[in-house]
C-alpha cells in the first residue's frame, strides 16, 4: 500500500508542532505551555499517568477541542488558530483511530472504509473500493469485507477501524490508546497489525498507548509526560532502559 508521507522539496520535514500549547477543563490545567514537534515519517509515542495531557494533544489536533492559548501546525499550516474552512482542509492530512471503534454499524466492513474517501476526499466508488480491499488485506480482513461490525470481533473491530484511518491517506495517524477496549487475548493482533504498518509504510505515528512493549518496538522517539509537560523525550531504548527523570523512573516501575 503506497503511503509516502516523506517531505517534498520545499515541504517542511517538521509534520506537527505545537508552541505554547495551554488546555484547561475549569481549574484543572491539562496541557502547561507545551511545545514539542514530530518530524515526518517518524513514530513517537507518548507515554505517562492517566490525565498527564497525553489524549488530550490528540483530540486537539482532530479538531475535537481548542487550546485556550497557544498555536498548532500541521504541514506548515497553521490548524489553529485559523478559519473553519482551512481547519477542514488541514484536518484531512490527519487520522485517527480511537479506544472505541467508532464504525457504523449499520454499514458493512467495505462501506464503513469507502464512506469517508468518497464523500470527504471525492474518489470514485470504485476506487475508494479497491482501496479498501488492499488495506482489508493489509490488516487481514479480507474475507470479512461484507459483514457488518457487529458480527466482528472487538480486535476485528478495531482493525476494521485502522482500515478506515488509512484509506483517507492521512500524513500522519494518531493512535488513542487503540487496545484498551479489548479483550486481552484480542490485544496481540491488533498491535501486529500496527507494528506491520509502522515497519512497511511511511506514515507518521503518534501514538498514546500503556502498552509499553509496543511503545519500544514501534518507536523512533519516545515523549514522557506528567502534570501536562514533557518531562523526558528520547529513543526508546534510552527511555526504557536508562531513564533520566525520576518520574519516569517512577512511571516505568509501575507499568513494567
Amino acid at each position: 500500500m503506497p503511503t509516502d508521507t516523506r517531505p517534498a522539496p520545499g515541504r517542511p520535514a517538521e509534520l506537527v508542532r505545537l508552541e505554547q500549547v495551554t488546555k484547561r477543563f475549569g481549574d484543572r490545567t491539562v496541557l502547561d505551555r507545551l511545545d514539542f514537534s514530530v518530524d515526518a515519517g517518524r513514530h513517537v509515542t507518548l507515554i505517562g499517568p492517566s490525565g498527564s495531557g497525553k489524549t488530550t494533544i490528540l483530540r486537539l489536533l482532530m479538531t475535537l477541542t481548542e487550546p485556550d492559548e497557544g498555536r498548532i501546525t500541521v504541514d506548515g499550516e497553521l490548524l489553529f488558530p485559523a478559519p473553519e474552512k482551512r481547519v477542514r482542509e488541514i484536518r484531512k492530512k490527519i487520522g485517527m483511530v480511537f479506544q472505541q471503534f467508532n464504525l457504523f454499524p449499520n454499514m458493512t466492513v467495505l462501506r464503513n472504509i469507502t464512506e469517508a474517501p468518497v464523500t470527504v476526499l471525492g474518489l470514485s466508488r470504485d476506487a475508494a473500493e479497491e482501496r479498501a480491499r488492499e488495506l482489508l488485506e493489509l490488516v487481514g480482513l479480507s474475507e470479512h469485507l461484507d459483514k457488518r461490525p457487529a458480527q466482528l470481533s472487538g480486535g476485528q473491530q478495531q482493525r476494521v477501524a485502522i482500515a478506515r484511518a488509512l484509506a483517507m491517506r492521512p500524513q500522519v495517524l494518531l493512535l488513542d490508546e487503540v487496545t484498551s477496549a479489548l479483550d486481552p487475548e484480542l490485544v496481540a493482533g491488533v498491535l501486529d497489525v500496527l507494528r506491520d504498518i509502522a515497519r512497511s509504510t511511511d506514515i507518521t505515528m503518534l501514538c498514546v498507548t500503556h502498552e509499553m512493549g509496543f511503545a519500544r518496538d514501534i518507536s523512533d522517539q519516545v515523549l514522557m509526560f506528567d502534570a501536562g509537560r514533557v518531562v523526558e523525550a528520547g529513543p526508546p531504548e534510552k527511555i526504557f532502559s536508562e531513564p533520566e527523570h525520576h518520574r519516569t523512573r517512577e512511571f516505568l516501575s509501575a507499568v513494567l
